[in-house]
């Protein structure tokens, strides 16, 4: 018998541990998901498709009901050609001028719709940023603004889509409101965790996570409420929400079925039932308590937050899977840890994670590198790219938060 081949048995757990995250992945696919619910969807006189996974929601859709006028709205590294359809580009994580764009062209192709009429909107993860409507009196720069705060102070995505909703016209209901007296019916792919529908795309289809004032609360907590334009102060001292007509709305998609198909797609694993969500820190001290159970393959489903104090570069997977590397530093045993985001993309940057192991902390070192240094200035992404721990994944067209896999022994 030859000699061990340790690195080749590495490899192969990595490529095995990829190949569950895929399968996640494919679970979230956005076109088979369509296509599984249009036999319940009446014939649309309009199609609206808005969020990450839009073109390819809105071609299975174009598939049934050809003809249909339709309206797109993706982020450009999802962006395609569709025939039959007007594609719109928007920003994000940031909204910019593509977003206004879009957000009054759905607006005014919703309004055009009479009684009797019926919208088939298509909504995925994404689509808070990539078409805004500011409320009145609201410029986009000053929304931009709003949400760039709201992106550095670590709140959750439920806290963000509230204030969101707040200080638009799209938002929290407003896509559902625009269409009456038109009806309207919803595939929902949701990334977020629970699936509120209110926080999905900050829920154009749903009536609003809360009023105004509570919105101003959120603000407040944060220490933001000082720091906005005060035109956004004012179109927040409203007490109540408009109303909103009810939306015929079917889940399709979610981080919840999409970590089972990990689950099925890894024999003798273990889903963990508590989502790993908080502050990246915290998501990585629980990684670290259950690497310490010993040899384990676990799954978790979720979607942390990085509160933001320095102008590196990296996304919210890249820090967490850092922040495993030092907290296992020393185990003892062989481990591996997968974070990624599901639409391929990991903050402002090109990779959808990292996939990191007991052997990560030293390349890091061997490059260079200060390990502390960097994640008190948010920047894991030169490091992991050095290493090559990054997860790069390209455009995945969907978008169901994020998934993890650890490997233990």
């Amino acid at each position: 018998m030859g000699p061990l081949d340790v690195e080749g048995m590495e490899g192969r757990m990595r490529d095995d541990m990829i190949e569950i995250f895929e399968a996640g992945v494919r679970r979230a696919d956005p076109a088979a998901a369509v296509t599984d619910a249009l036999p319940e969807v009446t014939t649309p006189d309009l199609i609206v498709a808005l969020g990450k996974a839009a073109i390819a929601m809105a071609r299975a859709a174009l598939t049934r009901f050809p003809g249909t006028p339709c309206l797109v709205v993706t982020n450009p590294e999802n962006a395609a050609e569709l025939d039959g359809a007007r594609v719109i580009l928007g920003g994000h994580p940031v909204p910019d001028a593509g977003s206004a764009e879009a957000g009054t062209a759905v607006l005014d192709a919703v309004e055009r719709l009479t009684e009797g009429q019926r919208c088939l909107a298509l909504i995925s993860g994404g689509g808070s940023a990539l078409a805004v409507a500011p409320a009145p009196g609201v410029t986009l720069e000053e929304k931009a603004e709003v949400s760039r705060l709201l992106l550095g102070a670590g709140l959750d995505v439920t806290a963000m889509n509230l204030v969101r909703q707040n200080l638009s016209r799209l938002k929290g209901g407003g896509l559902a409101r625009t269409c009456a007296p038109a009806t309207m019916q919803a595939l929902i792919l949701s990334d977020v965790v629970g699936d509120d529908l209110a926080a999905i795309a900050s829920g154009p289809t749903v009536p609003p996570l809360g009023p105004p004032l509570q919105a101003r609360a959120v603000l407040e907590r944060a220490d933001l409420w000082g720091r906005i334009p005060e035109s956004c102060r004012r179109a927040l001292a409203r007490d109540v929400a408009e109303p909103v007509p009810p939306v015929e709305t079917r889940l399709i998609g979610s981080n919840r079925l999409s970590a089972e198909a990990m689950l099925a797609a890894a024999p003798g694993a273990t889903l963990d039932p508590v989502p790993l969500e908080g502050d990246v820190a915290e998501a990585a001290a629980r990684v670290a308590g259950r690497a310490a159970d010993g040899p384990a393959l676990t799954l978790w489903g979720g979607e942390t937050t990085v509160v933001l104090r320095g102008d590196g570069r990296g996304g919210r997977n890249q820090e967490l899977a850092l922040r495993v590397a030092r907290a296992l530093d020393g185990l003892g045993r062989p481990w591996a840890f997968l974070s990624g985001g599901t639409d391929g993309r990991d903050g402002p940057t090109d990779a959808a994670g990292a996939l990191v192991d007991d052997g990560t902390l030293a390349r890091i070192a061997a490059a260079g590198f200060d390990l502390d240094a960097a994640l008190a200035r948010n920047d894991s992404y030169p490091l992991l790219a050095a290493a090559g721990d990054l997860l790069m994944t390209g455009g995945t067209g969907t978008n169901v938060a994020d998934l993890q896999i650890l490997r233990v022994g």
